[in-house]
This record gives C-alpha cells, sequence and structure tokens, in this order.
C-alpha cells in the first residue's frame, strides 16, 4: 500500500502565530514531527503542507519534502488534500492512504503513527481512524484547548468537544476520560470526501472536524494509546513541552532522518 503522512503547517494560528517555528531546544516544532513521523516504520514518505515561504524554507534546510499549497485553506483537511492530489501528480503514483499529522504534536512517537494505521490497513470498511489516549487530571479535562472523545464499546467515536466530557460532576472519575490525539489516517477517496461534506452544526460548535463525520452518518474508529505526549497550543504548552522533552531519546536520531 502507498502510505504516505501529511504534515499540514501555517504560521497563522490565531491562539500562537508562528508556531510551526516556534524552537524546542533550538529545533522548530514542526522540525521535530517531521523527523519523529519520518521514523514510522509504515509511512513511505512524509510531507510538509503549507501556505508559508518561512516554512517552506525550513523544510529546504532540513530536506523535506515540502508541498506550497492555497493560502485560503480553514481547515488542516483541505490542506492535506490539496497536498495529496499534488503528490500524486508528481510522483505519478495513486495514494492509498494519508495520514494526516498535526504540526503541533512536538512529542509524537512513531509507533503511535504505526498504532492508528492498524484498523484501516486490516479492514477497508473503516475509513478514519483517530487516537484517543488518557486524561491525566481534571484540568486537562477541563482545557478547551483539548478536544475530548467519547466512544462506544467497539471504540467507534459517540462525539467530540471541547468541553469536560463526559461530566466530572455525574461521574466521570468512574469512566474513562480520554482527549483525542490529531494523528489520523485517512482512506484517500474518504479524505477527499469528507471535504466535499458539507460543515455541520456540532461541529462548528464543537471546532472538532470530526464531528462533521458522525453528523453525516459516518464512522471514525478510535484506537488508544498510553505516549505520553503534549500538543502545543499556546506559549505556555511550548514551555511544557520543552521541558518534558529535555531528556528525549528520539531527538539524537534525528540526523539520520534528515539523510533520508
Amino acid at each position: 500500500m502507498n502510505i504516505i503522512g501529511i504534515i499540514p503547517a501555517r504560521m497563522g494560528s490565531s491562539r500562537f502565530p508562528g508556531k510551526p517555528l516556534a524552537k524546542i531546544a533550538g529545533i522548530p516544532m514542526v522540525g521535530h514531527v517531521y523527523f519523529r513521523s519520518k521514523m514510522s516504520k509504515i509511512l513511505k514518505d512524509v510531507f510538509i503542507a503549507t501556505c508559508d515561504k518561512e516554512i517552506m524554507d525550513y523544510a529546504g534546510s532540513i530536506n523535506a519534502k515540502a508541498i506550497m499549497t492555497k493560502a485560503t485553506h480553514e481547515r488542516a483537511s483541505d490542506r492535506c488534500a490539496e497536498a495529496m492530489l499534488k503528490i500524486e501528480q508528481e510522483t505519478g503514483k495513486k495514494i492509498d492512504i494519508v495520514v494526516m499529522i498535526q504540526g503541533d504534536e512536538p512529542m509524537i512517537f512513531p509507533e503511535m503513527i504505526d498504532l492508528a494505521l492498524g484498523p484501516i490497513m486490516r479492514d477497508n470498511s473503516i475509513k478514519v481512524v483517530n487516537l484517543m489516549a488518557p486524561i491525566k487530571d481534571r484540568q486537562e479535562h477541563a482545557d478547551p484547548n483539548c478536544p475530548k472523545v467519547v466512544v462506544d464499546s467497539q471504540n467507534f467515536a459517540l462525539y467530540f468537544s471541547r468541553e469536560p466530557i463526559p461530566s466530572w460532576q455525574k461521574g466521570a472519575k468512574e469512566v474513562k476520560m480520554l482527549k483525542q490525539v490529531c494523528i489520523i489516517p485517512f482512506a484517500r477517496d474518504f479524505l477527499l470526501k469528507f471535504n466535499e461534506l458539507e460543515p455541520t452544526h456540532l461541529e462548528i460548535v464543537e471546532s472538532v472536524d470530526m464531528n462533521r463525520i458522525l453528523e453525516h452518518g459516518y464512522k471514525v474508529k478510535m484506537v488508544f494509546e498510553d505516549f505520553n505526549t503534549y500538543c502545543v497550543d499556546t506559549p505556555e504548552d511550548l514551555s511544557k513541552v520543552e521541558k518534558l522533552m529535555a531528556l528525549d531519546n528520539l531527538v539524537k536520531h534525528y540526523a539520520a532522518q534528515n539523510l533520508n
């Protein structure tokens, strides 16, 4: 199967402008995501998709493949879809699965990508997968920057929200509290279909794209992972992540990925 990773990145983040090039231990955040994604055993290749020259220039400096996309995209999935079609045109090869890897996940482990790909590679009825991880404390549960998810008995998503679901006051401490981790494999044609679907009320209210899939009657398979990672939404998150990555063992392998 032709399976690739695409990292959508733009400088104009509303909550943290310039975030992709914000440095962690001297390396821009999008660089951490790229080098770590390249360590996946399944991905054939990894690309950065951006509308910003600064990010394109940085990609060139680390020998990363990058695709320039339109500046008008509002969602990462739209940017990924445009990049995917351009990659197919440039390589002459149709892509089977594209993994959308958010550029604000600098602590990503390559095993997380491979884990997320398991269901969609084994079962062609599954069209999109998300990772989910345990919420560690009430502060994270209440944080609107952390998308939460509740699932059914087969680990298909029931609902996504930035609100604290399930309700703590009504017994959340007795059940698993789970957060969405934005490593998202899409079957090629379903990514294109997803971007053609009308945006939905709950997607907009909750500010979680995956709700559009649920509202249109499709399923999102969730896969549990328990790696110790945090995404970066704010400058405060950046400081926290930099401290956590101070003794990170993967960084020393970045140079090898730079040559691939």
